[in-house]
């Protein structure tokens, strides 16, 4: 079997050594935005190419007689590079442009949540111009969240009280969307503890990954501006240390209603992961977002945990068979951690040497945000390496990754608190408070 990656960060190279690890005979090629020296290792041919353009990968796929796509992250299929692909009959895990506005937009998500009654909807309102804002930030008070309607990274959400001090700093981020011909979503700010729930969907039925806590916050203690995630972190059993069995069961069932809806929506069944962002908060389960593809950094834990064979599990997704497979994922706690350039995100060093040759454990680390120039590492500009502590327990697993990330070599910054115990209680503690449990 021929497959094919697209992709080329820590997440892409951590579905490259799952893929790698099956019995399945495969030769696996990858285009890339940027050369991965991790991802080289395990294929047959990466060429860096535009993985956004359909075109560029059709071409790419068709020279290698590709059998299965594995889309990483969330631009190609804003592109319709998905489209593309099964237009040529090659399956693939990630979904059609339609469906992959599931992330893309975040109106549309708000929209079809309240059209198809799913559960854990905020207040919200979806805006092309500033008519009638100020009057809904009004209602709101301060409690309002204002969202760019499109694809930024992960950083495109200002929560009032953290960016935006005032309404007068919430209109004029409004008025900037607008000025650039964009959309925008003004919802509730939601309070509670967040965590990624996501579910492999074979069109029908889903099959669901072990919850993870994302870090989106640049500094320790959760301050500074919103990244692409900094870390995260599960507890073994399959859980979260601050949830309990009524919140991941929520979650659950918000995922397949989601697939659900967009099948009754669309005529035609999703494709891929359906990844929930979620928020515990006093009255339940709340949905904050939805992507389309595997979470990056949460792919690192989940795929790190997974027991059963990967690219099986892609198959079946693939050929709408998933209630045929079984799978199982080791009931241990994982914590990763993302070593960053100094400056990250909104002025980071570029072209700067970084040196790995005292990580023990190669198998801990994936590359991200990387090049290699006459033989050097050096870092490209955004998240640049990623480690992962694989244990019995939340404090080994933390250890691991906090060792390893450490012995990383170059101007680069990591958040240490990810998976410590102090953080992790001061999430329980919240939960408790806000739940009325003393």
């Amino acid at each position: 079997m021929n497959v094919l990656l697209i992709g080329s960060g820590a997440r892409e190279h951590a579905i490259a050594r799952a893929v790698k690890k099956s019995k399945i005979e495969s030769k696996l090629f990858c285009i890339a935005s940027n050369y991965n020296p991790g991802i080289a290792a395990l294929v047959a041919d990466l060429t860096i190419g535009n993985i956004n353009a359909p075109d560029s990968v059709v071409k790419f796929a068709e020279k290698h007689s590709i059998d299965l796509a594995i889309i990483g992250p969330e631009a190609p299929l804003a592109n319709g590079v998905a489209d593309a692909l099964r237009k040529l009959a090659i399956g693939c895990v990630g979904p059609t442009k339609a469906l992959a506005q599931l992330e893309t937009s975040k109106g549309f998500t708000r929209n079809l949540m309240k059209k198809y009654k799913i559960a854990g909807c905020p207040i919200y309102q979806n805006y092309s111009k500033l008519d009638g804002v100020a009057e809904f930030l009004n209602e709101l008070g301060d409690n309002y969240v204002v969202k760019f309607d499109g694809l930024m990274g992960g950083k495109g959400v200002k929560v009032a009280g953290e960016h935006l001090n005032s309404h007068k700093d919430s209109l004029a981020y409004c008025e900037e969307i607008v000025a650039d011909g964009g959309r925008f979503v003004i919802e509730e700010k939601l309070i509670g503890e967040e965590f990624s729930l996501m579910s492999f969907c074979d069109g029908e039925r889903l099959i669901h990954m072990p919850p993870v806590q994302d870090h989106k916050r640049a500094y320790e203690n959760d301050t500074g501006p919103n990244t692409g995630g900094m870390g995260s972190y599960n507890d073994k059993q399959q859980s979260l240390p601050f949830l309990n069995d009524n919140d991941i069961h929520s979650a659950k069932l918000t995922n397949e209603a989601i697939a659900l809806a967009l099948k009754k929506e669309f005529g035609t069944g999703y494709q891929g992961i359906i990844y929930g962002g979620f928020i515990a908060t006093a009255d339940g389960v709340k949905v904050i977002e939805y992507n389309a593809r595997f979470g990056d950094p949460e792919a690192m834990n989940v795929l790190a945990l997974l027991e059963s064979d990967f690219l099986e599990l892609c198959v079946a997704l693939v050929n709408g068979e998933l209630s045929e497979y079984s799978i199982k994922f080791n009931s241990k706690a994982t914590v990763c951690k993302y070593a960053v350039p100094n400056g990250y995100p909104d002025a980071p060093l570029k072209g700067e040497n970084i040196g790995i040759s005292k990580i023990n454990n190669p198998d801990q680390l994936y590359y991200a945000s990387v090049d290699v120039i006459d033989g050097q590492l050096i870092e490209a500009g955004s998240r640049t390496v990623a480690v992962v502590g694989v244990a019995d327990s939340l404090a080994q697993a933390e250890a691991l990754a906090e060792q390893a990330i450490s012995r990383i070599e170059g101007p680069l910054f990591h958040r240490s608190d990810i998976g410590t115990a102090k953080l992790i209680q001061k999430r329980i503690d919240n939960m408790n408070n806000l739940r009325g449990h003393s």
